[in-house]
């Protein structure tokens, strides 16, 4: 992997693992097992290690869960409440011992005592107590701020308004509030008996997400008739602490009155600490609540002290994760489902069979690549792993070698008959209908009145989904249209004139929109924040870039491969091709080819047109002043300390710099801060002149 490669990936990584954790610690709604996404965070790090100057500001190694989001009120924590690295075999926990070792320089003699309990699958949550009294209660969040949850919490049985015995003047006591599994059972039967229409009843995915959503009610009273349980691990901000050790404080805080996990107990080196692990998965199954793994502390807190913490988790504690629960079944077919951005994903539709107390029916079977490696097809008999409680994943066919005619992979999107593409470098299909695709409407409406977009206020999620779904918007021009639906409106449940006239007011105010909004709102694939802007500022107005776009889109419909040439060999042409049209610094063939897709497709331009119907796009003026680095190529590389990347792209564009992402013999100038690695390297080697950011901050001033 190359520097730029990287680059790349982490950038993709830092996004797509941003977003699977306000799925899971946000919204309750998890996409993916627990191992696919174990997946992407061991590869991050891994990257990350080999290309330590690469590591970005919103790296997912430096963060924890996901901002808190919804009605309840937010609330600072006292202590960072962090995650755990995770172990996921017998040589990761030897490690784990002999990194503490080597870290406080112990004797081979000196025992290594570490306490070990269950790793229950619920939500983080902190109580604080001061003086004996229960008066806060908040959820994880991200780590620094979370939601408060406190008069939900004082209706769960387990968690007492007041300790019992002495106690610190100030003690907040962490743990997980969970939902057993035969009361899990019994609440989703209960929503059924009571829904209007059964078969459209709500129902929970599992236990945890169960949890999660009966624990952020707005009514107490909602909470309070949901069977929540709590279970204590651990501690956060703390007056004194009644004990030197990990066990010791926890033995403190059953006494106390607060559950705390039969299971935990001490253990010391390797053998203990794994059959312990062994004896727990063994009983996983008839434990009354759901668990994925044993979690290991070191036990003597001054060694915790000395241990301390590293970006988002503690030196001194790990998880222990279970390996994935299996199965054997029958494939009976395969579906493919089209996402929110267009991405189709096949999704194997199977012989109801139980892994892990659980009856299966689906499984993820990823894309088409992954339907090739395990050379699956409807009447195979396949293995099934179940790695968390979302949809599973087949990792073997066992009829492999049976004659039977391949599974062809569609080449179109089965919601709106546009044709399904997969990029050079990409693994994933995705439907190229976009605007006028049904799976990917909403989510793309949603995006266009997003803050970096359109911004329009009132016009959240629910709203658009809620419009969507009765007919009064389908297209971004639809918007634009609901001041003559004023009347149909005002007639819905929760809105009056004002909130009415509001919402039309919204949208009016939002008719001449900057070029990059637009383009921006428009959601073309890799067309982010920045491409969108840089587009805008090279050719200014809408009519400027809307003839590249109709060249492009020509092209790409008109070129066919040339005679021998595989479709490969031909993407690749292609994307040069385009690439070479759309000069401006940072567009590359990724973008060209999307932009061309986007545009090659009839529908997308009809709801482009309609669109332009509605508003009028404002150029965009980029406004340069002469500097000693006008016309220059810079890039900077390293850690900023003053500024963010964004802010120090800025600033050089304003002086008249083009700013790129990687070193070469066309550039002019590095700004390295620290942690700079293989492009101040290269610099170097080219002779390339290279300053610190202080040297930067000087050239800005006297320009």
């Amino acid at each position: 992997m190359t520097p730029e490669q990287a680059e790349a990936r982490l950038a993709w990584l830092a996004t797509e693992i941003a977003r699977h954790n306000a799925l899971y610690h946000a919204e309750d709604a998890p996409e993916i097992t627990d191992a696919e996404y174990d997946v992407l965070v061991r590869e991050n790090s891994a990257i990350e290690a080999a290309f330590p100057a690469l590591r970005r500001a919103d790296s997912p190694s430096q963060k924890v869960g996901a901002a808190p989001a919804g009605h309840l009120a937010k609330v600072a924590h006292a202590l960072p409440m962090l995650s755990l690295d995770n172990a996921f075999a017998d040589e990761d926990v030897a490690e784990f011992i002999a990194r503490i070792r080597r870290y406080l320089s112990l004797d081979s003699g000196e025992p290594v005592v570490l306490t070990a309990e269950p790793k229950i699958d619920g939500l983080s949550c902190s109580l604080r107590y001061e003086k004996g009294v229960l008066v806060l209660a908040a959820t994880r969040g991200d780590g620094m701020t979370g939601e408060d949850v406190t008069a939900n919490v004082r209706s769960i049985d387990d968690i007492p308004d007041r300790l019992s015995g002495p106690v610190p003047d100030i003690f907040e006591v962490r743990g997980e509030v969970y939902m057993a599994k035969d009361a899990f059972v019994a609440l989703n039967e209960r929503l059924i008996a009571d829904a209007e229409d059964p078969a459209k009843a709500r129902q929970f995915a599992n236990p945890r997400n169960a949890a999660a959503g009966s624990l952020r009610q707005k009514d107490p009273a909602v909470t309070a008739s949901r069977p929540l349980r709590f279970l204590a691990h651990g501690w956060g901000e703390a007056s004194a602490l009644p004990a030197d050790t990990q066990k010791g404080v926890m033995d403190a805080i059953a006494d106390w009155g607060l559950p705390v996990s039969d299971d935990l107990v001490r253990v010391d080196g390797l053998e203990q600490t794994l059959a312990h692990y062994r004896g727990i998965e063994a009983r996983r199954a008839d434990l009354p609540f759901d668990i994925d793994g044993v979690v290991y502390k070191v036990d003597r807190l001054d060694w915790q002290k000395r241990l301390g913490f590293v970006a988002k988790a503690p030196r001194w504690a790990i998880a222990h994760k279970f390996p994935a629960q299996q199965a054997q079944t029958t494939l009976n077919a395969i579906d493919i489902q089209v996402g929110r951005t267009g991405k189709l994903t096949p999704v194997a539709r199977l012989e109801p069979v139980t892994v892990g107390g659980v009856v299966v029916t689906n499984a993820t079977l990823h894309n088409a690549d992954e339907i090739v490696r395990l050379g699956v097809r409807p009447g195979d008999r396949v293995v099934l792993q179940r790695a968390g409680d979302v949809i599973p994943q087949i990792v073997d066919n066992l009829t492999r070698d049976v004659v039977r005619e391949p599974y062809i992979f569609p080449q179109t999107c089965r919601e709106c008959g546009s044709l399904a593409t997969r990029e050079e470098g990409e693994v994933d299909y995705r439907c190229t209908g976009g605007l006028i695709c049904p799976a990917q409407r909403v989510e793309r409406l949603r995006h266009f009145v997003s803050r970096y977009a359109l911004d329009i206020e009132g016009l959240g999620l629910t709203h658009i989904e809620s419009f969507f779904h009765d007919d009064l918007i389908h297209s971004p021009a639809d918007i634009y249209r609901l001041h003559l639906k004023r009347d149909e409106l005002i007639a819905r449940e929760g809105w009056k004139d004002k909130s009415v006239d509001n919402l039309i007011a919204a949208i009016e105010a939002k008719r001449t929109p900057p070029l990059d909004r637009l383009l921006f709102g428009l959601g073309i694939r890799h067309v982010g924040q920045v491409t969108a802007r840089d587009l805008a500022r090279r050719y200014r107005d809408w009519n400027g870039l809307a003839d590249v776009l109709a060249h492009i889109a020509d092209h790409r419909t008109a070129a066919v491969p040339a005679v021998g040439e595989t479709h490969d060999k031909f993407r690749q042409r292609v994307a040069k091709e385009m690439a070479a049209i759309i000069e401006t610094p940072g567009i590359g063939p990724e973008v060209a080819h999307a932009l061309a897709d986007f545009f090659a497709e009839p529908h997308n331009r009809a709801v482009v047109d309609d669109l332009l119907g509605q508003v009028q796009v404002q150029p965009v003026i980029h406004e340069t002043r002469a500097s000693s680095v006008s016309g220059k190529t810079v890039v900077f590389t390293g850690s900023l300390e003053t500024m963010s990347r964004d802010e120090a792209k800025a600033q050089a564009e304003a002086l008249g710099a083009k700013v790129s992402g990687s070193v070469s013999a066309k550039t002019d100038l590095v700004v390295a801060g620290p942690g700079a690695g293989s492009k101040l390297k290269k610099a170097a080697d080219l002779g390339i002149k290279t300053i610190d950011e202080a040297g930067w901050a000087e050239i800005v001033s006297n320009s």
